[in-house]
């Protein structure tokens, strides 16, 4: 494939995702002994292409159980990072190395050092969505499908600190009743972005669907208020992880369901229940971070082997560690 690739400031470009480009893409990744994991929010001609679709944790574990010397990662930076340290022996890529994410971004080691040194003794609970680093500074990681068990599992008279996510924390406070969780006021700019007034509006137009919400959604709390005030069936209203997202289509009665999360995430369920009308409550919800793994991206990737994400091991060791604390408590998967 003589495909030309051009570095641009939103991603790589100048490859077209065709059936030459998905055989290509095949015959490198068993040139270098690689396995593709693709993010739920990824390019649809991304999921596809790949051996492994999911949420990050889940397919942070498969790369620590694959006997594949490479791991390429098709979603953002963190994501490669937690491989990384859940697969320290292996060779970890990531098509764009500039993918970020503003969620991750929300909270420094740094920060969170200094938050730690005004409440002496908390515990602190850190969303799996964050940066090596912070993992390294943090007690018990968690995921959104057991954020609330991992909260529960702390005893009541201790402190505990919630980072980064603000809307996860919120849903994790109204579960638990506990007063004495403090909140890090980080967000996800596109889950942020999913707002009550769109989403009450989108509910009321379509008063059969089930509505299927992502808890870093800043309109979780407009959509239990909704259920609350009767406008929509207390059981039509589910707060889910991506991975819960899927095991709900696949058991839903309904012939339609708006969803409220990256619109990535739609591909996933479209295939796992194709008689069901998905529609998104926010079309615009798209990131732009995860959208910078192109199909131009993975090619350069597997030409060059480019770019490999390494985290120091001192880290990697502190970071591991309360990563496999999340994992032993409550049901891990279902991711973020």
């Amino acid at each position: 494939m003589a495909a030309t690739v051009e570095r641009t400031e939103s991603g790589y470009v100048g490859v077209t995702a065709d059936a030459e480009w998905a055989a290509e893409i095949r015959r490198l990744a068993d040139e270098r002994d690689a396995v593709l994991l693709a993010h739920n929010y990824q390019l649809p001609e991304i999921q596809d292409v790949a051996d492994h679709t999911g949420d990050s944790l889940a397919l942070s574990r498969i790369a620590a159980a694959s006997s594949a010397a490479t791991i390429v990662f098709c979603g953002v930076h963190f994501m490669a990072e937690t491989a990384k340290i859940l697969g320290p022996d292996k060779t970890v890529l990531i098509p764009d190395e500039r993918a970020g994410c503003s969620l991750a971004d929300s909270i420094d080691a740094e920060q969170l050092r200094s938050w730690k040194a005004e409440h002496p003794g908390a515990v602190v609970v850190s969303y799996v969505n964050t940066t090596a680093e912070v993992k390294a500074e943090t007690d018990i990681c968690c995921t959104s499908s057991n954020a609330v068990d991992v909260v529960r599992s702390i005893p009541a008279e201790r402190e505990v600190l919630f980072c980064p996510d603000q809307f996860l924390g919120a849903h994790v406070r109204r579960e638990t009743g506990r007063e004495n969780l403090h909140v890090w006021a980080g967000e996800c700019h596109v889950h942020a972005g999913i707002n009550g007034p769109e989403l009450t509006e989108r509910a009321e137009a379509n008063p059969e669907a089930d509505l299927f919400i992502h808890p870093e959604c800043g309109c979780a709390t407009s959509a239990l208020y909704l259920a609350g005030d009767g406008t929509l069936p207390e059981e039509r209203v589910k707060i889910l992880s991506t991975g819960g997202m899927l095991d709900a289509a696949r058991s839903t009665g309904a012939s339609s369901v708006l969803v409220a999360t990256e619109v990535g995430m739609l591909h996933q369920l479209r295939s796992a229940a194709p008689e069901i009308d998905f529609r998104a409550v926010n079309e615009r919800a798209s990131c732009r971070y995860m959208k910078m793994i192109t199909p131009a991206a993975l090619l350069r990737c597997l030409r060059e082997g480019a770019d490999e994400v390494d985290v120091p091991a001192e880290v990697a060791e502190r970071a591991r560690a309360s990563v496999e604390r999340m994992v032993s408590i409550g049901r891990p998967g279902g991711g973020e």
